[in-house]
């Protein structure tokens, strides 16, 4: 019995079969998914992402070079140039330049010629990212020593352009520097608010003034060059390019020549003066003290000496002409009104004065401490008797006299457009006065009031707007610096007051001026002028020193110009101190006008 069986022909009998049926369903079904998954993917990367990718591919073979736009020019109401633009030389990098290995070399040898910290100009190219394709701004305004010296080590200066920039020009200086404003660059702060607006890192913006007001006016579009490069970065050819679309310019209400008598006429006083035609309210001048340079911000980096210029303990950049202080006797104007339009007085009206008044057991005295005899309204302005106007305030009483201040335009802004620079002013009031002080409004208070003084504020810009009042007959006008042809009807509203009460307050205006306080500008090198004084009590650093106040327009009977002159802590009064400074202005302006027509007389020479 053979204990082994024959082998098959034909091979191995494999008896193994688990498994065989399922491993080439496996195998196809692992194929097809990884088939899918990378067809999935590519499909993503090509049609989803697709542009991203697209665009970070071109952005290394396109760059744009930016082209900033001109900021549009500004001009006075005669066509003469206050604003303008200057070519620098600036220096550019690329973003990712402090990324790659030659930087060990430039970034030294940048910060050491522009005298600027390596880490500063680091962080200006991380703020904009490495995939920038813009040229990023790292100096600007560079002299002649900084391009010699670029020049001189530019084998080591791989990736550093130089290129020319618009930059803001003041030609005249600190003379316009509160009207004007001035340009900077955006802040972080800034670009993070303003980006969606188009702006971009390194980008300059109006800081206040005109340059604020009107930003998206003068701003412009930027233009540029996109250029296709190599992979070194080097420009190969330009494949298209936008023109940049300089911005609009600006016609200004504002007369240069006045402007620079205002200023000189103002000197190193501290204080404001605003001047106004009184028809439509158009500012002439406005000049406020101590100024400073808008110049100084054009630079990369500004001084110490610059910013001392602007951080002084005076606050130079603070306009004066928008910051409120009590108007004092110059609010005459308003307690006449409120007194003949309340119908408790009328224009015949005559009280006596006296040379102080105790009411509520609180004496307030007459500024000469003795009295003017008897007054009326006209006689009151004229000598500016304060005991004649205690007793209208207390008549009329707090309500009726805060209506008229407010009719006035005073404690709210006056539709200027530096809106943002502009305060309000203050008019107290019983609610005002319950908050603040816990107390309720008191006679004292509407006797205060009457005369200018206790809580009251009020700008210069304002008291300009009051004293346009009398001088148009009746309208309260809106003050504006953007030149417009529209008629004057458009700037002014009525107060509607009656016939009677203008007529006295133009009287009793007149009168300051011919006979009264305000005599100083009764010269025949001017036409007739109305006008009226104050000086308001104030205190610096413990010591008394009064603000000096005047508010003038001419000619009497048919004005064109409101003037106010404002000296803070003069310690003067108002017709010796402010009179004099309108005096000079109206000088400039009605003889430039009016050749030949006001002239001081020729001094009489004795014959021997």
């Amino acid at each position: 019995m053979s204990l082994l069986h024959p082998i098959p022909l034909g091979g191995q009998n494999n008896k193994r079969t688990v498994g065989r049926s399922l491993q080439p369903i496996f195998v196809i079904i692992f194929t097809l998914s990884a088939i899918s998954g990378i067809s999935i993917r590519l499909a993503y990367l090509q049609i989803v992402e697709g542009a991203s990718h697209r665009k970070r591919a071109e952005s290394n073979r396109v760059r744009m070079i930016p082209k900033q736009p001109e900021r549009g020019n500004i001009f006075d109401r005669n066509g003469k140039l206050l604003a303008s633009t200057r070519y620098p030389r600036s220096v550019y990098l690329w973003p990712m330049a402090h990324t790659k290995p030659s930087w060990s070399v430039v970034g030294p040898r940048l910060s050491q010629i522009l005298e600027i910290p390596q880490a500063e100009i680091e962080k200006k190219l991380d703020e904009a990212g490495a995939n920038s394709s813009s040229l990023i701004r790292v100096a600007r305004d560079l002299n002649e020593a900084d391009i010699t010296a670029l020049k001189e080590y530019e084998n080591e200066l791989k990736d550093v352009e130089i290129h020319t920039e618009a930059v803001r020009y003041y030609p005249h200086g600190n003379k316009l520097a509160h009207v004007l404003g001035y340009t900077r660059e955006l802040t972080a702060e800034q670009l993070k608010q303003k980006k969606q607006e188009g702006y971009r890192l390194g980008d300059v913006i109006g800081q206040m003034g005109i340059e604020k007001a009107y930003e998206q006016t003068l701003r412009g579009e930027w233009g540029g060059q996109q250029v296709e490069v190599d992979g070194a970065g080097r420009p190969l050819r330009v494949l298209g390019e936008k023109q940049a679309k300089a911005g609009n310019d600006l016609h200004l209400t504002l007369d240069l020549e006045m402007q620079k008598t205002a200023e000189k006429a103002l000197g190193d006083r501290n204080g404001a003066i605003v001047a106004i035609d009184p028809k439509d309210g158009a500012v002439l001048a406005m000049v406020s003290h101590p100024t400073f340079d808008p110049n100084i911000f054009s630079k990369q980096k500004l001084s110490k000496k610059d910013w001392d210029t602007v951080q002084g303990v005076e606050h130079p950049l603070v306009n004066r002409a928008l910051s409120a202080f009590p108007p004092a006797s110059t609010f005459k104007i308003v307690t006449t009104t409120a007194g003949l339009e309340s119908g408790k007085f009328s224009p015949k009206t005559v009280l006596q004065t006296y040379g102080s008044l105790t009411i509520g057991g609180t004496r307030f005295g007459e500024w000469n401490h003795k009295g003017f005899g008897p007054l009326g309204f006209a006689g009151a302005l004229q000598w500016s008797s304060d005991t004649f106007f205690y007793q209208i305030g207390r008549a009329v009483g707090g309500p009726t006299l805060i209506e008229w201040t407010r009719k006035y335009g005073f404690g709210e802004k006056t539709g200027f457009e530096f809106a943002s620079e502009e305060t309000k002013g203050l008019v107290p009031d019983e609610t005002w006065k319950q908050k603040v002080w816990k107390m309720p409004w008191t006679v004292g208070d509407s006797i205060n009031m009457s005369i200018g003084q206790g809580a009251l504020q009020t700008t210069p810009l304002q008291v300009a707007i009051m004293f346009a009042v009398p001088a148009n007959g009746g309208y309260r006008v809106q003050p504006h610096l953007l030149k417009d042809n529209a008629e004057a009807k458009n700037w002014r509203s009525p107060l509607n007051m009656k016939p009677q009460t203008i007529k006295v307050l133009q009287e009793g205006l007149r009168k300051v001026v011919a006979e009264g306080t305000g005599k100083a500008l009764n010269q025949p090198t001017v036409p007739s002028v109305a006008g009226k004084s104050g000086t308001a009590e104030a205190w610096k650093r413990g010591v008394k020193q009064n603000h000096a106040w005047f508010g003038a327009y001419a000619p009497v009977n048919k004005p064109e110009v409101v003037i106010v002159a404002f000296a803070e802590h003069s310690g003067g009064g108002g017709g010796s101190i402010a009179a004099p400074m309108i005096l000079e202005i109206m000088e400039e302006y009605f003889q430039r006008k009016y050749p030949g027509k006001y002239q001081k007389p020729e001094p009489k020479v004795s014959k021997p």
